[in-house]
């Protein structure tokens, strides 16, 4: 769906759309904070009547000022309303949004933890192709080669955004991946082995290979040993940025999610050319990835496009979430070719089944 054809917008309403953008870092620091500091709760516990800033401040043991000015900031990001009469603070449905719903929680908390100050970074990194911004958080090549090795806030927060919208698409790609029987399935990029337990409970007998970077390799296999079939999972660890890391044979399926929006066009062309080379003309390739293209609301694309900005200024520097004719296009440049095109799975992804081309 495109939301992009037609400039829909007033002359007003495009100047406090331009005036919103400029005071954009205020406007997320101040909405942390309404959230984090508990002002949101006490307003949302106040319900409709609302409560002054003096309330506020004695219930929450902060300063008033600091409150009054949080508060009237929320004003004009249509996060609280104002009652001149009453001078009392009431929360908007939007407000509710950022105190409760957990993808505005996961992803404010990504910016924040992962992005907030590396992004000062932002136009080096288009500049010069590099993730400028990771210097923030240690020095690296890309952010997966210290994912591990991540402060453990900042971890959990990039292990919660990426987690949020795989395991919205896992309960809807499971049947379809297990509809084709596979007996020996190859997870690439596993990550934390949460699509490898997700399949392991789904069916008895499967097996399964995690392929990830040695230090990712050693976190799955940490997040696996409390999992009663942790024996039908092997690990290999391997680089894929390295076009001589080969994926290990004998699988009838191979599965990769949200790993090749880590990856440049060319990466992505070499890494499904290994794949196919250790295919079979009966076995199958799964792709789960968000498209900006593919998404119905425009939130949803809103997103996924900002999301690109985390990869090149911070994970890696020449990948993104694609726009969903590129990906296609790799993968018919490495010998494949697309069986099955399933959109709306999970939150926002979209799934390629994917054969060797005859």
């Amino acid at each position: 769906m495109n939301f992009y054809e037609v400039d829909t917008l007033s002359a007003p309403d495009a100047m406090f759309r331009a005036q919103q953008i400029a005071f954009g870092p205020f406007m997320f620091q101040a909405a942390m904070a309404l959230r984090d500091l508990g002002i949101l709760s006490a307003l949302e516990k106040h319900g409709k009547l609302g409560a002054t800033a003096r309330e506020l401040a004695t219930e929450l043991q902060l300063p008033e000022y600091g409150v009054k000015v949080l508060a009237e900031a929320g004003l004009g990001m249509g996060v609280l309303l104002w009652n001149e009469k009453e001078r009392r603070f009431s929360i908007t449905k939007t407000g509710r949004i950022i105190e409760h719903d957990g993808m505005t929680r996961a992803n404010m908390n990504f910016v924040r933890d992962v992005n907030y100050r590396g992004f000062a970074h932002l136009q080096e990194a288009v500049q010069t192709g590099k993730p400028s911004g990771l210097v923030e958080l240690g020095d690296w090549p890309t952010v997966y080669h210290g994912l591990a090795s991540l402060p453990p806030d900042v971890r959990a927060s990039w292990l919660a955004f990426d987690h949020f919208y795989s395991d919205g698409a896992f309960a809807r790609a499971l049947p379809i991946v297990f509809h084709h029987r596979p007996r020996r399935l190859l997870d690439v990029g596993g990550n934390t082995g949460r699509w490898a337990t997700r399949c392991l409970a789904h069916d008895p007998d499967v097996e399964i290979t995690i392929a990830d970077l040695p230090r990712q390799i050693e976190m799955a296999q940490r997040a696996l040993e409390g999992v009663e079939q942790r024996h039908r999972v092997a690990f290999h660890g391997v680089d894929l940025l390295d076009p001589q890391g080969m994926l290990p044979t004998g699988h009838d399926a191979i599965w990769m999610s949200q790993v090749l929006d880590c990856f440049s066009l060319e990466d992505i062309v070499s890494i499904l050319r290994r794949a196919a080379t250790v295919m079979t003309p009966s076995d199958n390739l799964f792709i789960l990835e968000a498209y900006w293209d593919r998404q119905h609301r425009e939130a949803a694309a809103f997103c996924v496009q900002q999301t690109s900005l985390y990869f090149t200024c911070v994970a890696n520097g020449t990948s993104q979430m694609y726009h969903s004719a590129d990906v296609l296009g790799c993968v018919a440049e490495a010998g494949l070719e697309v069986a099955e095109d399933i959109d709306d799975v999970g939150l926002s992804h979209t799934l390629f089944r994917c054969v060797r081309r005859k």
